[in-house]
């Protein structure tokens, strides 16, 4: 007994994690579902990038319109079809007021004068235009949230949880609804109303929510018939209790999604009417009019469609990249062990 004693004693095994700090136990610290979702959101680059975007854009659209003198409508017979010029940056040759090799404001005397996004035929500040326009998209986006919030979500819970004969029905209206494209709908308002905001908001009052009230019923169809639920049954809960308290927190992540995916589609929704006449009306600015007013210079004055172009395309891209990255955080199958 002694010599197996010291054959398996202290000194005959070896020690495979030298390093004190290995052999410690690692407690991690416990994580609230909201700020896992904002710590995994953070590391998502993409994500980052578009919500700054999105910040700095939301910014310049308040504050932009406000850095000069001038209104969107403001007209300035004297200053027609000026090109872009900052100060400081046309010392550098960037923005520095020239066209075709010939400097435009020199050439008329407005050695003092600075319009940032030059100016259209009509003398209005490009600038002023762009922010005031980019106001009306994220006008447009806002709506595009509530009406699927309040109109979708509510549409698809009650339709998949109640079932039977009221889902049928319901069902059947949003297939009639969908059936009429949304370029009719806006055009019935138009004959209506006067072409404007209010057609586009109708117009997503009437169709903008179905496919949020799709989603949402195929995510309660899924979950009503699972334990928990049958739990609260048992306890007595009503279909109200049911709905907002066990369904709706479990599909909450879903709904994000899908309408911060709904935004960029809305933006463009409006922008396109715009474009062919049926959205916002002269002098009335939003970033469909400007592209369309300045789609007919493109050749003469290109700079006209340059600035609206690309807040557009950054505004749907960051929007696109701020739901690629919620997605991938609120959905637990895509969190990494």
């Amino acid at each position: 007994m002694d010599n197996l004693a010291k054959k398996y004693s202290s000194k005959a095994f070896e020690r495979i994690f030298q390093d004190e700090k290995l052999q410690r136990d690692v407690v991690y610290e416990g994580l609230s579902f909201w700020k896992d979702v904002r710590l995994r959101l953070y590391q998502n680059k993409g994500a980052v990038i578009g919500l700054v975007l999105i910040l700095v854009i939301v910014g310049l659209a308040y504050i932009g319109p406000v850095m000069n003198k001038h209104t969107y409508k403001s007209i300035e017979t004297e200053h027609i079809n000026l090109p872009p010029r900052v100060p400081g940056l046309e010392k550098l040759g960037v923005f520095d007021g020239e066209l075709d090799g010939v400097n435009v404001y020199e050439q008329q005397g407005l050695d003092t004068v600075y319009y940032w996004f030059g100016t259209d035929n009509l003398g209005r500040d490009i600038w002023t235009r762009v922010w005031v326009g980019t106001q009306v998209s994220l006008y447009i986006a806002l709506l595009a949230v509530v009406i699927d919030m309040l109109i979708g979500m509510s549409y698809g819970l009650i339709s998949g949880y109640i079932g039977g004969k009221v889902d049928i029905f319901m069902q059947r209206f949003i297939e009639i609804l969908s059936g009429i494209p949304n370029l009719v709908v806006v055009t019935l308002f138009v004959m209506v109303l006067n072409p404007g905001i209010i057609s586009i908001s109708l117009a997503l009052v009437i169709t903008g929510w179905i496919g949020m009230s799709r989603v949402v019923r195929s995510q309660v169809l899924k979950l009503k018939e699972l334990d928990f639920i049958l739990a609260s049954k048992t306890l007595g809960s009503s279909k109200s209790q049911i709905i907002f308290r066990d369904l709706l927190p479990n599909i909450f992540g879903q709904v994000v999604i899908m309408s911060m995916f709904s935004i960029p589609n809305a933006i463009f929704y409006e922008s396109f009417l715009a474009f062919i006449g049926l959205g916002l009306q002269p002098p009335m600015a939003s970033l469909g009019v400007l592209i369309n007013d300045g789609y007919k210079s493109i050749l003469v004055y290109p700079y006209m469609i340059i600035a609206p172009v690309i807040v557009l395309a950054v505004l749907m891209l960051s929007f696109n990249l701020l739901a690629d990255g919620l997605r991938d955080a609120l959905d637990p199958k895509m969190k990494q062990n």
